[in-house]
């Protein structure tokens, strides 16, 4: 019996070693003076080996992203993104961003911002944008700390991204200002405005907002920034846009379905011009939703019978899958990644 097993076990063995290797995952708290109580952090990376698969993301509307759990780093050094999530996301809500930047030789450090995550998402929490900025600092600072995880950095590029209003948040951290003073007359041009309409919803006083929103954010270790259908560009300071000389990506996302408040064409807030050095990728057809993860096959209709935000709709001729791909392709090439 022991000669008929071994030859079975031999080529499952070479059946496993033949699959793909999946980013490494784990979680972390984060301990703050800024926050009450710690942060919730996650980490993508480039694994040397298998340990567990575990699905990060997964849930009735969106499918998840499998990774290992807690395997060892890949050896070398490997570029560091500092991930922001959008008002109402989660660092788990784009797992699909930070697990293909994992599988293309990048470490990602993700944190849950506290009043803009799922189930939290708070209008005037949001517009605090210094604390969304110190949360990702202090995660880098613990990050740092851990010897086996700062071996594994390589400190000349380490890069903010981020989505919606996290991608406020990345362009903060890379020297960004926004003029508190130019918000109010912003919201009142007439225009149709999603961020508008939510923080009025919240009762934010456009005239006073706090003083966060014009913070200095940046963080001097990040030396590059990445930031898609970011929010707020409409009211960027102009010194802080003249002084920020870090390398940048600006994406957006859609053409004729642009979402307006995070337009940074010559429609919008014409920011991608403001920004000579930055390189602007448009990608189309797509709207702002278009960067939440694949939908799971009747994810439209059930958000529709809830009455929820449709999510899951793309514009006619949207390929989402094909539109990740792209905007991981733009991002890999922005930093170097095989």
């Amino acid at each position: 019996m022991k000669h008929l097993l071994t030859p079975a076990l031999i080529v499952l063995g070479g059946l496993a070693q033949a699959q793909p290797m999946l980013p490494g995952f784990d979680r972390m708290d984060v301990q703050s003076a800024h926050r009450a109580r710690p942060l919730d952090a996650s980490f993508y990376y480039p694994a040397d080996n298998r340990t567990y698969m575990t699905v990060i993301g997964d849930n009735p509307i969106f499918d998840g992203m499998r990774v290992y759990m807690g395997p060892r780093f890949a050896k070398g050094t490997h570029p560091l993104v500092l991930f922001s999530h959008g008002s109402g996301g989660s660092m788990d809500g784009m797992a699909w961003l930070m697990a293909g930047l994992a599988e293309r030789g990048a470490i990602v450090l993700a944190v849950n911002h506290p009043g803009s995550t799922s189930g939290d998402s708070s209008p005037r929490r949001s517009v605090r944008l210094d604390a969304r900025a110190q949360d990702l600092s202090a995660a880098l600072d613990q990050f740092l700390a851990e010897p086996e995880f700062a071996g594994a950095v390589d400190p000349d590029r380490i890069y903010s991204l981020g989505f919606s209003l996290g991608g406020a948040t990345a362009l903060g951290l890379a020297g960004l200002r926004f003029d508190a003073g130019a918000y109010a007359p912003y919201c009142q041009d007439g225009a149709n405005r999603a961020d508008c309409a939510f923080f009025d919803k919240g009762g934010v006083d456009f005239g006073n907002l706090p003083a966060g929103f014009s913070a200095d954010m940046r963080d001097v270790r990040v030396t590059g920034a990445m930031a898609i259908d970011p929010a707020f560009t409409y009211v960027a300071t102009k010194e802080s846009v003249a002084a920020l000389d870090l390398p940048t990506l600006l994406i957006n996302l859609g053409k004729a379905h642009r979402l307006a408040a995070s337009d940074m064409g010559s429609k919008g807030s014409g920011f991608a011009a403001r920004l000579p050095q930055a390189l602007y990728a448009e990608i189309a057809p797509a709207i702002h939703f278009t960067a939440l993860p694949e939908c799971k096959p009747k994810a439209a209709e059930m958000l529709e019978d809830e009455q929820d935000d449709p999510i899951c709709t793309d514009p006619e001729g949207t390929d989402r899958k094909a539109v990740h791909l792209h905007m991981l392709d733009e991002i890999a090439g922005f930093m170097g990644l095989d």
